[in-house]
């Protein structure tokens, strides 16, 4: 893969500084391909120390260009760690966002000032139908993240075809086991999980259908022990496949994570890790079912149905804002909301779904300045309402039921603070603390984890 003998075992990059080039250069010194993340990663100053990422521009357009400075010189800076630290073994990677913002311009940019330290680009999140031309154009393969055949053959009929020898490999996606966001579509309950094995069979005979018999798959989101995979390996209907480990290379020594996080993570249990639909990218993801995500559950339960004018049963009138204007709800709503007010939850935010959603003074004007800070972090926001165009916004209402991504995962990623920041992980968390090679508080170094899962299990 990526021009180079490997083990079939691939780190899956995990964004804000959680796969960097430490963790990615020590998976690639093992022999597997490791993976550091190119969103909005870290980068030091000439002594080594962090920088942090300080937005000092008066506009959201000006924040979005020192995003993107941001995110290239992290970039760079992850890769040439990554390289360092692979000692020349296996293969780096390099995994992006196709919805972050500024997502061309720093591929750009990292590839022209990383070259020949980075070997492949997987990217996901969307529909990436030009990463394929940007990584070509630097020599570099690339590796779409679909959850589908369909989505493949989008991305192969509309670009990738003209692409073909770059195309180093299609990583299978498990919309419902894997961490962070989920590429779940319309037609897929979130509640009913689909066996990958079929899915994946028509993702090979789609492939098969283009000529790309020996392209390797990778599955990816539910991997744990390999002996649980058998009748995938030398399987010759599933043709040459790779597996990605995205949520146990958390829980190593090169992992940059906090102790705080690597604790969190051996005490989760089954059912800890919730898909929700909360994230302000409109995509489900799969974090850990904290603190953090309990109130922004609580929070949409606080919610009722509002008209700007009395129809029907929205008779009701009830005030909003310092103004006090009146909205029309139904009679039992406004009970509902009364209700709320007494508890505490006297402030209510309009959504763009015409609805009302009741929150303490407190908690509205955190919402309310972190849609003032937003840097543009996401191609498109809910939460914020920017969009990646020229008037800089979606032309919506933003959503006060959603929150900052950027922030939240910057302060997970860089605090001990697990329990009020959102906290990404895939669905097979909860092993970590049934398994028998982490007895004791073992944490291993990603070589010791790669030569255990080079064994099966």
């Amino acid at each position: 893969m990526s021009g180079r003998e490997v083990l079939p075992l691939v780190e899956g990059g995990k964004g804000i500084a959680v796969s960097n080039g430490e963790s990615s250069g020590a998976w690639a010194a093992a022999g597997g391909i490791g993976t550091f993340s190119g969103v909005n990663a870290d980068s030091y100053d000439e002594n080594g120390n962090l920088l942090p990422q300080i937005y000092k521009g008066k506009t959201r357009r000006e924040r979005h260009n020192e995003l993107i400075a941001f995110g290239i010189e992290g970039g760079i800076a992850q890769a040439r760690i990554a390289h360092e630290t692979s000692n020349g073994n296996g293969r780096i990677h390099m995994n992006v966002l196709w919805e972050m913002g500024g997502a061309e311009h720093i591929l750009h940019g990292v590839l022209e000032g990383a070259q020949g330290l980075i070997h492949g680009v997987t990217c996901g999140a969307g529909m990436p139908y030009k990463v394929a031309e940007i990584a070509v154009s630097y020599g570099v393969h690339y590796y779409p993240i679909v959850s589908s055949a369909r989505a493949f053959r989008a991305l192969w009929l509309r670009a990738y075809h003209k692409f073909r020898e770059h195309l180093g490999g299609v990583v299978y996606e498990d919309p419902w086991l894997a961490g962070g966001h989920n590429g779940l579509s319309n037609s897929e309950d979130p509640q009913k999980p689909e066996d990958p094995f079929p899915r994946v069979l028509a993702l090979r005979q789609m492939m098969n259908s283009f000529g790309l018999n020996d392209t390797p798959i990778v599955m990816a989101g539910g991997v744990w022990w390999l002996s649980e995979w058998e009748d995938w390996i030398d399987n010759p209907d599933l043709g040459p496949i790779a597996f990605q480990f995205g949520t146990r290379p958390l829980l190593t020594q090169e992992s940059p994570i906090s102790m705080a996080w690597k604790r969190k993570l051996v005490a989760l249990q089954p059912g800890d890790v919730f898909l929700n639909r909360f994230s302000p990218t409109g995509f489900y993801s799969s974090a850990v079912k904290n603190p953090f995500l309990l109130d922004l559950m609580a929070r949409s339960e606080r919610q009722i149905a509002y008209l700007s004018k009395p129809v029907g049963e929205h008779s009701a009138e009830f005030p909003v804002g310092p103004r006090g204007r009146p909205v029309y709800v139904t009679e039992s709503d406004k009970q509902r909301a009364e209700g709320w007010l007494s508890q505490g939850f006297t402030t209510a935010l309009k959504t763009p779904d015409s609805t009302l959603v009741f929150v303490t003074p407190e908690q509205s004007e955190k919402i309310l300045r972190d849609q003032v800070d937003c840097m543009g972090c996401l191609s498109a926001c809910g939460f914020s309402n920017w969009m990646q165009n020229e008037e800089g916004t979606t032309g919506k209402r933003a959503d006060p039921r959603s929150f900052c991504i950027q922030k939240t995962l910057q302060a997970v990623s860089h605090t001990d603070d697990c329990e009020n920041q959102l906290m990404f992980a895939g669905h097979n968390a909860y092993r970590f603390a049934s398994d028998p090679y982490y007895n004791d508080g073992f944490i291993p170094t990603v070589k010791q984890l790669v030569e255990r899962i080079a064994t099966g299990y």
